[in-house]
Formats: structure tokens, sequence, C-alpha cells
């Protein structure tokens, strides 16, 4: 199977289907399939989320994404990848990302949801506003996009 026809990800705005990635992930050849959900939770240390906001660079997003999943598809035993992340408002326990990896074997569908999650927090430029219910926010990943304080 070609790299291409493996790996699926990108950008939304709305509610992030898990149907849809598990449908894209599903193979024949796997027995295991990790699915990572990241949402949007109420609490941040002493205070009270109301919810995330998320910018991105558009142009760059998409590229950075796929040479992650392009990563674990040529170092780890996989299938197929699928990474979706959302940008704007995103409400308390409302997915924000999700991965879902398919694999022969469980260990490396794990493995490659926490890869790909963790090099997207360190490489893909997504930066994330939080918003509190004592009507505080400020930007908690990265620095803020440019233009904004």
């Amino acid at each position: 199977m070609d790299e291409f026809e493996a790996i699926d990800v990108g950008l939304q705005t709305g509610p992030i289907d898990q149907n849809a990635a598990m449908s894209f992930v599903a193979d024949r050849r796997a027995g295991g399939i990790a699915l990572f959900a990241g949402v949007t939770r109420a609490v941040e240390g002493a205070r009270e989320t109301t919810r995330l906001s998320y910018d991105a660079f558009q142009e760059m997003v998409e590229p950075v994404l796929h040479e992650i999943a392009a990563e674990v598809v040529e170092r780890m035993d996989v299938c197929r990848v699928y990474v979706r992340h959302r940008t704007g408002a995103v409400g308390v326990g409302e997915t924000s990302v999700l991965i879902a990896v398919s694999a022969p074997h469980r260990p490396a569908a794990f493995e490659g949801c926490r890869y790909i999650i963790d090099e997207l927090k360190q490489r893909a430029p997504i930066w994330k506003k939080e918003y509190y219910s004592d009507g505080g926010e400020e930007w908690v990943e990265g620095q803020a996009p440019k233009g904004q304080p």
C-alpha cells in the first residue's frame, strides 16, 4: 500500500467524527486499532475552564501532520493512520484532537498513537488558548499566533 493511501490527516472547525476515523483505519491486516482522543477538561489547575480555542498556521499544519504520520508508517509495523485536529472554539468535553492507528498487533498501534500526539505537540504550528469561568484567558501552548497578545 502506498504511504499516501495509508494516511489521512487534517484540520477542521467542527466536531471530529470517530466513526470516520475507525472506518479509515480499518484494514484486514490489522489485529488492533488504538484511538486517542484529546478532550477539553473542565478544570485546569485551580481554575475552571469554560472552553478552549485553537489557532493554527493552516498552510503548514497538514504537511507537518503528514510528516509525523509518515514516520509512524515507515518506522513502526502499522497499517493505517488517521489524525484530525480542531481549530476554533472547543467546548468542555469535546474532542480537540483524534488519532487512530491500526496495526497487526496492539503494541504498534498504541506506540503509534503516543508518538503522533507527542510529536504533534512539539512540531505542529497549533496554538491553544484557555478561557476560564473567572473571565481570564491565556495562551497555554507555544506562543500566541502572530498578531495576538
